[in-house]
């Protein structure tokens, strides 16, 4: 089976590793069907999102980079902080991309989103929202599947991108699920501060972490880490009080952001999950990407990253003219896995020391060490 046209894929759901599987899937001939659950495609949703280098090494890839660049807000330092805002060191970021691409570079996440929306237009690909996969039927030569809106399909290759709680997973048998940390963020989009040019971290006070990172000239995203609590004993119309009550114990930019913590709406809270599906990434001709493979929480900032290179590596091995069969896939997760596993497990730890109070631990060592880690080419 050589790179034919005549292949068709679908792909079930529109995030980061869905949409960048798809660019990369037509930009080599391949026929790709795009679905989303979402009706408006995600397009609005999120606050920000940090993307190191290796992330925007895959964006370049996709063809994308001038415009994520002229979006976000890059940087090469973070700051660590006391709670009251005193700057107690400034660490390098390291270049994960290679030296010609930003450390780091903040964003906000909607326009991410966007940016990689218009790609995949531009690709040609069909794209159908608001629309799920009800039904697979494997055999021997592909996947016939039965949508939402009553027509089917028939594909020789079905590529399940549809996130954390992938119903894909579970309806090819694949029993893992995503296991809550005991950890919890609060998020908000606020106005940049004039002096906020990086990552500022305080540990300590009332929550394990707040931070703020800038997403563009004028915006920034602002975080609080907390123990996760039951939802039930959080009102939603209750969540601008809740956050900026944590807010108001931090200095630094945290004052000027907390004047903006007001609509409740605007306050995104979310439990962190730690995922890793073990043993394959596929059944026959389906196959897992991005969080409905993995998913950690966002201490190290590589969850976006893992998800991008999933889909350059899976397309990589797709268009590179082998056989699509068990053998290609299970490459696939050999190559990825080892990698992605080391940064869950160093994420999950992190969160991890600091739920124990872990005074002791070498943090700076296993950051260096899984960075140095995803410097290399995937």
């Amino acid at each position: 089976m050589g790179d034919s046209p005549t292949r068709r894929v679908l792909v079930i759901g529109g995030g980061a590793s869905g949409n960048a599987l798809t660019i990369l899937l037509r930009r080599a001939g391949i026929a790709v069907d795009l679905i989303e659950a979402k009706p408006d495609w995600n397009a609005t949703t999120g606050s920000g999102i940090t993307l190191q280098g290796n992330a925007l090494r895959v964006l370049r890839e996709l063809g994308v980079w001038e415009r994520v660049s002229d979006s976000g807000f890059p940087f090469g330092t973070l700051g660590i902080t006391s709670p009251d805002g005193t700057v107690l060191h400034v660490a390098e970021d390291m270049r994960t991309g290679g030296d010609e691409l930003p450390a780091t570079l903040g964003m906000q996440r909607p326009r991410l989103q966007q940016i990689l929306i218009d790609a995949v237009r531009a690709s040609g690909a069909m794209v159908r929202l608001g629309t799920t996969a009800e039904a697979l039927e494997q055999d021997a030569d592909g996947v016939s599947v039965r949508f939402s809106n009553g027509t089917e399909g028939r594909y020789d290759l079905v590529v399940a991108a549809d996130g954390l709680n992938s119903a894909t997973r579970a309806a090819i048998g694949i029993t893992g699920k995503p296991e809550p940390t005991g950890m919890a963020i609060w998020r908000i989009t606020a106005p940049r501060p004039e002096g906020v040019e990086r990552t500022d971290l305080a540990y300590g006070g009332p929550a394990y972490i707040a931070g703020y990172t800038p997403t563009s000239e004028n915006t920034l995203y602002a975080f609080v880490v907390e123990a996760c609590r039951e939802r039930a004993s959080l009102d939603p119309a209750d969540h601008a009080d809740e956050m900026r009550r944590l807010a108001q114990e931090y200095g630094g930019a945290w004052p000027e952001i907390s004047k903006h913590i007001t609509d409740p709406e605007e306050v995104n809270y979310t439990w962190f999950h730690r995922l890793l599906v073990e043993g394959s990434w596929h059944r026959g001709r389906v196959v897992l990407v991005g969080d409905a493979a993995h998913c950690c929480p966002p201490t190290l900032a590589q969850g976006a990253a893992m998800s991008l290179e999933d889909a350059s590596v899976l397309a990589e091995l797709l268009t590179g003219g082998r056989e699509w069969d068990d053998e290609l896939f299970q490459r696939y997760y050999e190559r990825r896995v080892p990698r992605v596993r080391a940064v869950v497990e160093a994420s999950v730890q992190i969160g991890r020391w600091q739920l124990d109070d872990v005074r002791d631990a070498d943090l700076p060592g296993l950051i260096i060490r899984t960075m140095n880690l995803v410097k290399e080419l995937p």
